[in-house]
């Protein structure tokens, strides 16, 4: 790719600001030209301001959408709002609109086709329109507990099963994601936050669809299931404390079925003092497969590097909306 590619980034949360940092120390590959936030103590800012730089940048953040697309004509939207497509898929429609690509981080869009098909009919359609690539992705979902599993099988020759585990130390991560897990709240709380149908972790349906799909197998049922880890001794993290007997996170299962055979088993432990972090992919096949990441894959950094990874990937990609299974095998860009 001889010319750097125009970047906009939409949202500027946490991800978003690691995305920033990362796209502004590629400058030989990447040119951002605008970043989109609602955040008031952000629009109005210099970007080298929001992230502490020595010098500006000369980029504004803004919360004006469309005019910043209008304006920049980006190559690629890097694109980290929310975790619910239904709430944000106009956020898409519009940067497609605009003739840009999109890598977003919204869990949901990893494999919407299921929970959200319409939504994902709509999304194809007006990407084929504008001639441009929507994708869904991240570390999990989007590779750890999916992506991951379905190149792990490339080089059997048969296979049964597949199990993926993942274990966090949660104390580790930014704010945001401890709070998502519940870490600090009690049974009772999480309990309730449970009921709500919006917590925990989002994306192992859409990773059991994914493997699925990729293996080509048929899935007539889903079951998930949602407890918490409840902490044994306090642990304090840069943020917050969680005492003896409160919550310290989630662990979060989902099996998917082809009537009374389980084929694909999704493990996924994210708690603050997790003391065995890893990534796990065992398939039951021939020959026999254990892949294991010592250390477990670190989500905040690897998530930003997924959606940034992308970018070449989705411009040379075919119109429409794609997930990771469609897109080349992913690996690093610009890293000299």
């Amino acid at each position: 790719m001889s010319d750097r590619v125009r970047v906009v980034q939409f949202g500027a949360g946490p991800i978003g600001i690691s995305c920033l940092k990362t796209v502004l120390s590629k400058p030989s590959h990447i040119e951002l030209v605008g970043v989109i936030d609602i955040d008031p103590l952000k629009v109005g800012k210099d970007v080298g301001d929001i992230l502490g730089l020595p010098e500006k940048t000369g980029i504004i953040v803004s919360a004006d959408a469309n005019a910043v697309l209008s304006a920049t004509k980006p190559d690629v939207v890097l694109h980290t709002t929310s975790s619910f497509l239904a709430r944000m898929y106009d956020q898409l429609i519009l940067c497609a609109s605009h003739g840009a690509n999109v890598v977003s981080s919204t869990e949901e869009l990893a494999y919407p086709y299921h929970r959200h098909p319409s939504i994902s009919v709509e999304l194809d359609r007006v990407a084929k329109e504008n001639g441009v690539t929507l994708l869904g992705t991240g570390v999990n979902p989007g590779y750890a507990m999916d992506a991951l599993a379905l190149m792990a099988t490339g080089v059997c020759n048969s296979v049964k099963s597949i199990t993926v585990n993942r274990e966090v130390n949660a104390g580790l991560r930014r704010l945001p994601l401890q709070q998502k897990v519940g870490a600090g709240i009690t049974e009772t709380l999480f309990a309730e936050k449970k009921a709500t149908g919006m917590f925990g972790h989002i994306g192992l349906v859409e990773s059991i669809r994914m493997i699925a799909d990729g293996m080509g197998w048929t899935i007539t049922r889903i079951e998930e299931q949602l407890d918490p880890v409840v902490s044994k001794k306090q642990v304090v993290t840069p943020y917050l404390t969680v005492e003896k007997g409160q919550v310290a996170g989630i662990h979060h299962h989902a099996y998917g079925y082809d009537g009374e055979e389980l084929l694909i088993t999704l493990d996924l432990k994210m708690f603050v003092g997790a003391e065995n972090p890893r990534d796990e992919v065992v398939a039951e096949s021939d020959p026999p497969m254990n892949l294991l990441v010592k250390g477990g894959i670190f989500g905040d950094t690897a998530t930003v590097a997924t959606l940034i990874n992308n970018i070449p990937l989705v411009m040379e990609s075919a119109p429409g909306l794609k997930t990771a299974k469609d897109i080349p095998l992913l690996r690093a860009f610009g890293t000299r």
